[in-house]
């Protein structure tokens, strides 16, 4: 999904997903052309992790169908909140999917460790 993310870094997929609830795919000819992750704290909250579609199929409902199927498969799983993250101009697409804004925090752990 490099096409999706700019910054994209290679990382340990497998490791990654075996430790989430399920993730939902897009495919096209075999192509993989959207994703997300649906991550858990072990109860009942699971979380919106790296929701893309790539470039050439957004604005299609591709990325309101994969956060639909995320969240049916996390009530399967007795999932009773979902919590997604955002920047503001995703906060339109996240709206139309069903998520209502509230207040968040957020802490990036790299700035802790240049404190020290």
């Amino acid at each position: 999904m490099g096409a999706s993310w700019q910054s994209h870094v290679e990382s340990n997929w497998p490791e990654v997903l075996s430790r989430s609830l399920c993730y939902v795919c897009a495919l096209s000819g075999g192509d993989l052309i959207g994703f997300v992750n649906v991550a858990w704290d072990g109860g009942s909250h699971a979380f919106l992790l790296d929701t893309t579609v790539h470039p050439d199929y957004r604005r299609k409902g591709i990325g309101r169908e994969l956060v639909s199927r995320a969240a049916m498969a996390a009530t399967e799983h007795a999932i009773e909140w979902i919590h997604v993250d955002y920047e503001p101009n995703y906060r339109e697409f996240y709206q139309g999917c069903g998520f209502r804004p509230t207040d968040a925090g957020l802490m990036h752990l790299g700035d802790q460790r240049k404190k020290k």
